[in-house]
């Protein structure tokens, strides 16, 4: 038992937690204290820069360059008084992950000694330049800079004695390069028009904030097997395994006990998630082996997205240090559920009210009824704008698998308010409403609080459910971050909210009075965008049917739903709102397309290599050994006995030869195409041909791999198998 199979499975077994650490048990007296936060602020800086600096924020105003100057000698003195030594503008670029420069507090001076220095200029503003980042075409590596710009609505936290101040990261032309920038702009215009339509109402909302909760699902894999997968290190996904014969079937995993050595892991990432601010509050066992959850409690939006990013990055820190890998992949295995990245979005006022929940009365109904049949309006025209935003060579293993929502993009709303969606649609007409009608209808919206009570339930296969006082997206990828979608989401409904407020202008100059014209309106929407709503199992094929005479869209692969990015819909969305502009969405279309063709290209190769490296070699060898022993059994046995006791080893000798020669021939087949692909210039052409021509050889070439799995001898196996890497405790 050599082999570095076996030498993995050894060491796996020995990372057993010796003693449970222990972490203060009163969370409120360490959390956030690693953050430049509120607290912090009121500490380090006098009254009337304090009170400067919340308004700019609060108000989203251009700070003063004096004002920069004392929060950055206050942001210096804390972090410093924390133990930093450097300071960073870190920022969320288009490759999906964080990024940032270090630059040490520390500076020369003239009379051979050193200073701290950190001032506005250093804060506010830097050139890291990082130019091999993904552009799209926006940038030359060889003379386009780049910059980072502080946010200053998401706190500075420290990280490793690092001061990381959140920036946005543009091009010197001043085109967006991250997820951050547009995603500010989209906040801005749903505070706008959601606030210009809240005033109908109540004149007391002044502001709208557009707020996140996401839920994070993940696996665990022990390190020392992790290393001896060559796919899993490279790709984050096991390209080849047999499924064992215990997976996910009996349901214990799923909210089960939490094991030993995966609970310690996550009391010390909670630790260091609470010291940064993060308010994580939800932990437990997912569906399938070695699956797990976490959820925080719902913050703004922007501040959410920043924190989901740092969150993977402190899970990285924290597993290495228990001899785990943390694997984001949305379908790491095959046969058992894949990871989503559920976002829980909904709208808050200043007044504390959620917006997506309904009130106590008529009035507050009607409230929350514009809003919610506007959000379920602008899913339906922008439908496949959802589904390009969430694409990903990691979700399309993911979607629709009977584990996640289908490709095809709908609304669950729950029975109760499909009724009171039908009532709207059956009483409101285009003549004049009677004052009984009117009454009536009111009496009735007035009655959803008691509805929704009893309407919380959520349908596990759509991929936008109404959840009682939010709209849960479950289709991102548990990879991805948040940006995209929320970006999406944003700018659709704050389109759609320009658009209702626009036609209910008109119609009241029209002489109708406001709550009749919000009515028909609402009736108007509720009728064209009734083929988005679908109550029943999205797994099923008579759902797919069934959309499909719907006119909806079912895009089942990226290169082919990235399309909608440069529709002339969603140019005519992003530009006349001034989000994006038609050079940077064709930027972020290219950059999709690069990263598709570029994973299938990295999973193309480590297979190939894989199955020459590891699966054929082993096979030859167990293979020779069955052709010695029979050679052996031949010489010793009379021709009937031969017959009878080597016809099952002759059986596996011809069964690993068939399985070696698909193999063979697919891999060289599978290269020539990617050769092909690769002599292709033009990013979705390149896409589309992987997707087509090169990624149909992976399920192939593992079927005949999987086959040759379970006839080897388990001893000569050198990759880690299903059933070690699941069920490590």
């Amino acid at each position: 038992m050599s082999n570095r199979r076996f030498t993995a499975l050894k060491e796996a077994l020995s990372h057993r937690p010796e003693t449970s650490k222990e972490f203060p048990s009163k969370v409120s007296e360490y959390f956030g204290i690693n953050v430049f936060n509120d607290r912090a602020m009121r500490e380090y800086l006098p009254d009337d820069v304090y009170r400067s600096i919340t308004e700019n924020i609060e108000k989203s105003e251009k700070i003063d360059k004096k004002i920069a100057d004392q929060v950055a000698s206050a942001m210096r003195a804390w972090s410093i008084s924390k133990g930093a030594t450097h300071y960073t503008h870190w920022f969320l670029p288009l490759n999906g992950a964080t990024a940032e420069k270090h630059d040490a507090f520390f500076s020369p001076s003239t009379d051979n000694r050193s200073v701290e220095q950190f001032n506005g200029n250093n804060l506010v503003q830097q050139e890291p330049d990082a130019s091999s980042l993904p552009s799209g075409g926006l940038r030359n590596t060889f003379e386009a800079r780049g910059y980072s710009a502080w946010d200053p609505s998401s706190p500075a936290f420290i990280m490793d004695k690092t001061l990381c101040i959140p920036t946005i990261f543009v091009a010197y032309t001043g085109e967006a390069l991250d997820f951050k920038t547009p995603l500010l702009k989209t906040l801005s215009l749903i505070d706008k028009e959601a606030t210009e339509v809240c005033q109908l109402f109540d004149r007391s909302i002044t502001r709208v904030i557009a707020t996140l909760g996401w839920e994070q699902e993940y696996f665990l894999v022990d390190e020392a097997l992790y290393s001896a997968r060559p796919d899993l290190t490279m790709t984050g996904r096991t390209l080849l395994g047999h499924a064992p014969a215990k997976g996910q079937q009996l349901e214990d995993h799923y909210f089960g006990a939490i094991a030993p050595r995966a609970m310690e892991f996550m009391k010390e990432f909670e630790y260091e998630a609470w010291k940064l601010g993060i308010p994580v509050k939800t932990r437990h066992n997912e569906v399938a082996p070695n699956q797990f959850e976490l959820a925080p409690v719902y913050e703004e939006a922007n501040i959410a997205i920043d924190h989901n990013q740092l969150v993977m990055v402190v899970m990285e820190k924290v597993a290495r240090k228990h001899k785990f890998r943390i694997l984001f992949h949305e379908k790491p295995f095959a046969g058992v559920n894949g990871s989503g990245k559920h976002n829980n979005w909904s709208l808050a006022t200043n007044t504390g009210k959620n917006l997506l929940s309904p009130g106590h009365t008529p009035k507050t109904n009607l409230l929350f009824l514009t809003f919610f049949v506007n959000f379920i309006k602008a899913v339906h025209t922008h439908a496949d704008l959802l589904r390009a935003v969430i694409a990903s060579a990691g979700n399309d293993h993911r979607l629709g698998a009977n584990e996640a929502p289908p490709a095809i993009i709908s609304v669950f709303i729950g029975s109760q308010l499909t009724k009171v969606l039908d009532e709207i649609e059956k009483k409101v007409k285009d003549r004049k409403m009677t004052p009984e009608e009117k009454t009536e209808l009111k009496l009735n919206i007035g009655k959803i609080p008691q509805i929704i009570l009893d309407n919380t339930d959520r349908n596990r296969t759509s991929p936008m459910a109404f959840t009682g006082n939010k709209f849960e997206f479950r289709a991102v990828g548990s990879a991805a971050n948040c940006g995209p979608a929320m970006i999406a989401l944003n700018a659709i409904v704050a389109n759609q909210l320009k658009e209702f407020r626009g036609e209910l202008e008109k119609a009241m100059e029209k002489g109708e009075e406001k709550d009749e014209a919000i009515f028909k309106l609402l009736r108007t929407y509720i009728k064209q965008s009734k083929s988005i709503l679908f109550e029943g199992n999205g797994y099923s094929d008579e759902w797919v049917k069934e959309a499909q005479k719907r006119g909806l869209s079912n895009l089942k692969n990226t290169p082919e739903a990235l399309e909608a990015y440069v529709s002339e819909k969603t140019k005519k969305l992003f530009i006349e709102n001034n989000i994006f502009s038609e050079k940077e969405l064709e930027a972020r279309w290219e950059i999709r397309h690069e990263n598709y063709a570029k994973v299938i290209q990295i999973e193309s190769r480590v297979l190939g290599d894989l199955a020459g490296n590891h699966i054929i070699p082993t096979a030859i060898r167990y293979q020779k050994l069955l052709v010695d022993n029979v050679k052996g059994l031949k010489e010793i046995l009379s021709e009937e006995q031969f017959k009878q006791q080597a016809e099952l080893q002759i059986y596996i000798i011809g069964k690993i030869s068939e399985h070696i020669s698909a193999i063979r021939k697919d891999v060289k087949d599978m290269i020539e195409k990617r050769k092909e692909a690769n002599a292709i210039e033009e990013a979705h052409g390149r896409s589309v041909f992987y997707c087509n021509q090169v990624k149909p050889f992976f399920d192939d070439i593992r079927y005949h791999v999987d086959k040759v799995e379970i006839l080897v001898d388990d001893e000569m196996w050198t990759l880690p198998k299903y059933r070690e890497m699941l069920f490590i405790k």
